[in-house]
């Protein structure tokens, strides 16, 4: 039976091969795949994505060759209807209540009760998913409690679940309500490490959120990644940076976790390892 991969996209802008190398390597193994953002807006890659002549300022070099850039470029093109109509997180997940609503207990009880029914119904046809990563994630997928629950109900199911640089965050934050413990607390992972980082150039798509809005240059990032991943990790765990290996993906099941742009592929790869071999631990 074909394996299908659910794979989450920011709206702020998506770094192009670290959509691109996973893509390729399930539509070679013959995966489908679904895409979702967090309002069903059409994902935009980020610009320097798609420009073979971008230097990464932390690297001394360029990260983007011209094959990729046109590869970024061809799958960004709106006339490419791969990526259109997305499933919308909001339509498609419920909305935690507050705590101050007068109806909390009944509200959170349908809450939980729409959960199991996405679970069983939606959910349970996907046997993996993907979190993509950019800078984009830092607005609108890290602190999104949509986003949460589906990794929560992944984590709840055992099926393996994936992200790249800005994207594992999520993973960090994900935590059930009631012990608001990290998923990844005692796992290794690997993520965005302070080597890497930019002190500047943090950059968004806002024209994909208002069209009066261009480029934006955040600066630099909103948190340390390495900070918040060696945190959530805790003791019994550890961050990965792998700082001067060219290529650093963590498999600590269920998670498969990618450095940055130059381990988009091997995530896949790792990814498709776990599902057809049951690999349970790489890198470490």
């Amino acid at each position: 039976m074909t394996r299908k991969i659910l794979i989450i996209l920011s709206e702020w802008g998506y770094w192009g091969e670290e959509l691109i190398g996973p893509l390729e390597t399930f539509d070679a193994a013959g995966y489908q795949v679904d895409f979702a953002t967090p309002t069903g807006k059409r994902p935009v890659a980020l610009t320097p994505s798609m420009d073979a002549t971008f230097v990464d300022p932390p690297l001394g070099r360029p990260v983007v060759s011209q094959e990729m850039a046109e590869k970024v470029r061809a799958i960004d093109d709106p006339n490419n209807p791969r990526l259109n109509n997305p499933i919308s997180l909001r339509d498609w997940l419920p909305e935690k209540p507050y705590w101050s609503s007068p109806k909390f207990l009944r509200e959170m009880e349908a809450y939980y009760r729409r959960l199991e029914e996405i679970r069983a119904k939606d959910l349970s046809q996907y046997d993996s998913m993907l979190i993509v990563g950019g800078s984009g994630p830092l607005v609108d997928l890290v602190n999104n409690q949509r986003v949460h629950d589906l990794i929560l109900n992944f984590y709840q199911m055992d099926k393996p679940i994936a992200a790249e640089c800005y994207g594992v965050p999520c993973l960090a934050f994900a935590r059930d309500i009631n012990d608001r413990k990290s998923i990844i607390w005692g796992k290794h992972v690997t993520g965005h490490c302070l080597e890497y980082d930019y002190k500047d150039g943090t950059g968004f798509m806002g024209a994909n959120v208002n069209p009066n809005l261009g480029d934006i240059n955040f600066g630099p990032p909103f948190y340390p990644l390495e900070y918040i991943l060696r945190d959530a990790t805790g003791p019994e765990g550890q961050f990965h940076g792998n700082v001067g290996h060219e290529v650093s993906v963590i498999v600590d099941y269920p998670f498969v976790t990618g450095r940055s742009t130059p381990d988009s592929y091997a995530t896949g790869q790792r990814l498709v390892e776990v599902l057809e071999k049951g690999l349970r631990r790489y890198g470490w």
